[in-house]
Formats: structure tokens, C-alpha cells, sequence
């Protein structure tokens, strides 16, 4: 059995489409890894940031985006957060976003 791939709200669903060319596309490879392998591509592909919170971590012409993701029992991987990387370290606004949405998620799915 294959994962699935949810999104935390149409919002994030439409933020990762309308990432810049490269990025979307690289975007749906790694996806695509990810629902026939499951989530842990290892690096440089995927990394764990701990109380299961991962990142995918993208890498194109256009620059450098990052999506963080949780997964569920079931094979369910749910999409929290992405964001265009403009520093060398992961700002904390954006994985504070990201953290908040995955304890939401595997509240509402207790």
C-alpha cells in the first residue's frame, strides 16, 4: 500500500503549486518518492526536525524552498507549511507555523 499526501488546508496546497518552476517541480518528483517509499528520503531530500516534524527540502534555478510535513498512522503524510528560503538557517517564525498546524493535526486525528 502506497502513502497519500494531504495538505493542511487548500492554502498550503495552493502555496506549494504556485512555488516558482523549478521548485514545483522538484516539488512533484520528491512527492512522488514519497508516496511509493514513504516519507524518509534521507538527506538531502528530506530532514527530521524531532516530535515528528520533518522538512522536504527543495532545491532548484529559482533558489531554495523548504515544506514541512508530519505523518499520520495509516500511511498518511499531511503537508504543514512551505516557504522560499532567503537565509542559511531555518527562520523560527516558520517552523513555529509549521509546529503549531502538526499539533493540530495529530490532535484532531487522536
Amino acid at each position: 500500500m502506497d502513502y497519500t499526501i494531504r495538505y493542511y488546508s487548500e492554502a498550503v496546497q495552493e502555496e506549494i503549486l504556485e512555488l516558482p518552476d523549478t521548485l514545483a517541480a522538484r516539488y512533484i518528483v520528491l512527492t512522488r518518492r514519497m508516496i511509493a517509499l514513504g516519507p524518509n528520503l534521507g538527506k538531502p531530500h528530506t530532514e527530521a526536525f524531532g516530535s515528528g516534524l520533518f522538512e522536504l527540502r527543495l532545491k532548484g534555478g529559482e533558489g531554495i524552498a523548504r515544506v514541512f510535513f508530519c505523518t499520520l498512522v495509516g500511511k498518511r503524510i499531511v503537508m504543514l507549511h512551505s516557504f522560499i528560503k532567503k537565509t542559511e538557517r531555518t527562520p523560527p517564525r516558520e517552523r513555529a507555523i509549521a509546529e503549531k498546524r502538526m499539533k493540530e493535526i495529530k490532535h484532531a486525528n487522536a
